[in-house]
């Protein structure tokens, strides 16, 4: 199984005597993508060693992220660590990478790919800086970044898939540089968690934001130390049942598209 997730806006940098490293663009997973990588690097940090106010304009900072900009610009000798540790946040605290056992680390290495605006898509073992550009990011040379990676992603990402299932977890940027076709799709499922309260005697559901990146890491962690590996999105779905889930869903009505399903908590 193949799980796609977002990265994270927030970043941590590689500090102290554990900075990585500098970059080495070829080494990183997905090979078949590091052209596409470079000509991304090169613009960014072309365009950050510039004019700041218009890197940050592009980049969409705000004044108090001015720092990025810099940050940017020095991507090329800057220190590494595991993207598994770059990238923070809800989700990634929810999924908790560090404290996974032997195994299910091993797991999340072979199974987690992680979709960015800068390196397109990397596993969370790859060695990366720190860095900021989203998949929401126009560059002057190269465009919007969701268009630009599509290319790239539909000729290299069907053999990173391979038979296995594809578990979509991206936001809806980063499902931009990507779609899976034809029978992946059919082997493709995205979640989406919803709330259910009862309010007045009546079941009320909401999709939730900021906990819905929670769920989402906890379900993550939950498959890999549980070791579970469906190889549909009906076995996923039940897999996940197995492990305490309320989901709801079922084939879609046409053939060569995704499942939907929905995970329905009660606790946030």
């Amino acid at each position: 199984m193949l799980v796609l997730l977002p990265p994270s806006e927030g970043k941590a940098a590689a500090v102290g005597g554990g900075a990585g490293a500098s970059l080495e663009v070829g080494g990183l997973s997905l090979p078949g993508l590091t052209a596409a990588r470079e000509a991304v690097l090169a613009e960014l940090v072309e365009l950050c060693a510039g004019d700041e106010e218009k890197a940050a304009e592009v980049l969409g900072l705000s004044p108090g992220l001015r720092g990025e900009v810099a940050k940017n610009a020095a991507l090329r000798t800057a220190g590494t660590r595991p993207a598994g540790e770059v990238y923070t946040g809800v989700l990634y605290d929810a999924l908790g990478l560090a404290s996974l056992d032997a195994a299910a680390r091993r797991r999340a290495e072979e199974s987690l790919l992680v979709f960015s605006g800068l390196w397109g898509a990397v596993r969370v073992g790859d060695a990366i800086p720190s860095y900021r550009c989203s998949m929401g990011v126009r560059l002057p040379g190269l465009g919007a970044l969701g268009a630009y990676w599509r290319g790239a992603m539909a000729a290299h990402l069907p053999e990173a898939a391979g038979e296995g299932m594809v578990l979509d977890l991206r936001s809806a940027a980063y499902a931009t540089a990507w779609k899976p076709t034809g029978g992946l799709a059919e082997r493709t499922a995205s979640v989406r968690v919803l709330q259910s309260k009862v309010v007045d005697g009546v079941e009320k559901r909401s999709v939730v934001s900021h906990f819905n990146k929670a769920t989402k890491g906890r379900l993550v962690r939950d498959l890999l130390t549980s070791g579970a590996r469906p190889g549909s999105p009906a076995e996923l779905a039940e897999a996940l049942r197995d492990l305490g889930y309320a989901v709801e869903g079922s084939a879609p009505a046409k053939s060569g598209k995704p499942w939907a399903l929905d995970v329905v908590v009660t606790e946030l």
